[in-house]
């Protein structure tokens, strides 16, 4: 049973926690998509404001001469296939169809914040949760929870990746047999990986998680030379803890995808969690 957060609640800590407009804006658009999530129904296709596409066209102007210098090549070039516009908000339901003509992976609408067990575990399915309300406008650069932005930014792209996808299914399997220890195992994996890894290119280290590439404000960061930056040891990185809140002090590098795969294979495999690794065939796998 998927554990939700209220969808009402926001922190103090939050843009727009004392924004009335926002507020009922954001848990209007919360509401719209868990009906349909109820329904097992695609995304709903939302009517978004003048002012919502202007937080998203600031944030991609920002984005983009960054992702240039920091971006993997694989995010640069499966953000280009799949045709994310930079002047609007995309509908999921379209996006999704794309996504899924290159590895069976879809976007599922969600609502909010979920327990990492379920959110995890839909990856097992081909399925990346995505929620669709976007930031606050006054704080373009920082959100405390997953936004569209985010999600389609940050996430969406690596997607595209066959290796990409097949260690997120893998992550997935494993988060749905793992006990409360080997799970908490895994968020670290998770976070040190698809949220925030990095990746050595032929021209150097390279951002592919999507808590960097969905910020502008931690893309300049990461890069600053204010962030530890060590090569990926999955023993180290179960050992490592991470603050979600602030920005990161310590990240690490991974040679390639097809590499992450191994590691996380054989992390399994001494975890006892092998039926992870079990794949059901999918359309262009």
């Amino acid at each position: 049973m998927e554990k939700f957060k209220d969808i009402a609640f926001l922190g103090l800590d939050h843009p727009g926690a004392k924004d009335p407009v926002y507020r009922k804006r954001r848990d209007q658009i919360a509401q719209l998509t868990q009906v349909s999530r109820e329904r097992n129904e695609p995304a709903p296709v939302l009517d978004y404001t003048d002012e919502e596409h202007g937080v998203w066209r600031n944030i991609c102007e920002k984005l983009a001469p960054l992702h240039e210098k920091y971006a993997t090549e694989i995010y640069l070039e499966a953000t280009q296939e799949l045709g994310i516009p930079t002047d609007h908000i995309p509908q999921l339901r379209d996006l999704s169809d794309r996504l899924a003509s290159y590895h069976g992976f879809r976007i599922g609408a969600i609502e909010g914040l979920v327990d990492s067990r379920s959110f995890l575990g839909q990856f097992s399915k081909r399925i990346m949760w995505c929620t669709q309300y976007i930031r606050h406008a006054s704080r373009p650069e920082y959100t405390p929870e997953p936004d569209v932005i985010h999600e389609v930014v940050g996430h969406v792209p690596a997607f595209v990746d066959r290796d990409f996808c097949d260690l997120a299914e893998s992550i997935g399997r494993a988060a749905l047999l793992a006990d409360d220890e080997q799970l908490v195992l895994l968020e670290r994996i998770y976070w040190f990986t698809i949220e925030f890894g990095l990746i050595e290119e032929s021209t150097g280290v390279k951002s592919y998680g999507a808590g960097l590439l969905g910020s502008f404000g931690e893309l300049e960061h990461v890069y600053s030379g204010e962030v530890e930056w060590v090569p990926f040891v999955i023993e180290d990185v179960m050992k490592t803890t991470y603050n979600y809140s602030a920005m990161q002090s310590k990240l690490f590098i991974i040679p390639s995808f097809a590499f992450l795969g191994q590691e996380i294979e054989r992390f399994l495999l001494e975890q006892g969690l092998a039926d992870a690794l079990k794949r059901e065939t999918v359309l262009g796998v």
